[in-house]
């Protein structure tokens, strides 16, 4: 179960990694203007979520504060919650499938960190 939950971790890390970074890259106008969000919210959340992709590996692999691991992918799955809604609410409802399951992985991660294989 500690090999899944490492391989289902650093896959999330690099979708939340790339996902951050692809929120600073991308003008705020853009992307502020398809999910009519604001553009210092969508900052938050591209932090939030490069800081999740961070605490989702770090913490575990230097043995340091591991709690923050399940910490981490909890709050990356409340997240991907409003992502789902979001990308329901301005687009087909078929789009909200890749936030919903990444966030059932993220609930995955958070529940097997703290109770089966912390």
């Amino acid at each position: 179960m500690n090999r899944i939950l490492w391989v289902v971790q650093s896959l999330l890390a690099l979708v939340f990694l790339a996902a951050g970074a692809m929120k600073f890259a991308v003008p705020m106008q853009d992307m502020a203007g398809r999910v009519h969000l604001s553009a210092g919210f969508l900052h938050f959340i591209a932090s939030a979520e490069v800081l999740g992709a961070i605490g989702l590996i770090l913490p575990r692999l230097l043995n340091i504060q591991r709690w923050l691991t399940p910490l981490a992918a909890a709050l990356l799955a409340v997240i991907m919650i409003g992502a789902a809604y979001v990308s329901a609410a301005y687009g087909p409802a078929v789009s909200a499938s890749f936030p919903a399951i990444t966030g059932l992985l993220c609930a995955f991660v958070a529940w097997g960190r703290w109770r089966v294989a912390p």
